[in-house]
């Protein structure tokens, strides 16, 4: 199947009985969340990319609020990443991501839900190419507290968990960020998260759903004039 975005005025393919549907876009870090933990858990799964500019009319009908990730198995549609994604480990059992521990399970919770305090002073950091440093330094203190709480090789321990996927598609864009504004993440500052971006980079899962900081750099520069191109770097005739 094709990986061109689909857009409005589009047909939806059709859907095999018994097999599960991503709907997605390319560099989307929400989606990018749901395709790594489809990948650890080896679910076999095919990808519709949706034109997130000119949104096809069935796109809306599967999630009024036009966002990706959706997953679709069969009668089935669950949407937003960090639903889709209890959804996936908790009906594919093997490779767990979740902690068995509540405990542990609860600390990953409250560091998830409390991302969006990175996120929102990244993209900031993004819009003002660095020169605002009083946003720089607001996004170096909300990394502060994920920097602490980081005492073993990944977030979830020896193993990776749902925090390592959920936080990842953040800290590799932090390439582009850095060729953007010139300021690489201090590792000074930041040595356990330096080593985990590190870790991270070589594991599989990760190696397969990356883009290049060149592909991320063009697709955000496609975005800042208001016309997105989500096929870049794909060929023209396929």
């Amino acid at each position: 199947m094709s990986q061109k975005a689909l857009a409005k005025g589009s047909t939806l393919p059709p859907l095999e009985k018994g097999k599960l549907r991503l709907y997605s876009m390319r560099f989307c870090p929400y989606a990018q969340r749901t395709r790594l933990v489809l990948e650890h858990k080896n679910i076999p799964y095919e990808t519709i990319n949706v034109n997130l500019k000119e949104k096809p009319d069935w796109f809306l009908e599967k999630n009024p609020l036009g966002l990706v990730p959706i997953v679709e198995h069969d009668d089935k549609i669950v949407y937003e990443s960090a639903v889709c994604d209890d959804y996936l480990d908790e009906l594919f059992k093997t490779d767990p991501l979740t902690p068995a521990d509540v405990y542990r399970k609860a600390r990953e919770r409250i560091l998830a839900d409390g991302f969006h305090k990175v996120t929102t002073p990244f993209y900031k950091v993004l819009r003002s190419k660095g020169q605002d440093k009083e946003l720089l330094e607001e996004f170096y203190k909300a990394l502060d507290r994920y920097e602490k709480d980081l005492t073993e090789p990944f977030f979830g321990g020896n193993n990776l968990s749902m925090l390592d996927y959920h936080l990842w598609p953040w800290f590799e864009r932090l390439g582009i960020m850095a060729k953007i504004t010139g300021q690489a993440l201090p590792k000074d500052r930041f040595p356990c998260l330096s080593a985990w971006m590190d870790r991270m980079k070589q594991e599989p899962t990760v190696r397969k759903t990356m883009f290049s900081n060149e592909m991320h750099g063009a697709f955000l520069s496609s975005f800042a004039t208001g016309t997105p191109d989500y096929d870049v770097g794909l060929d023209a005739n396929l």
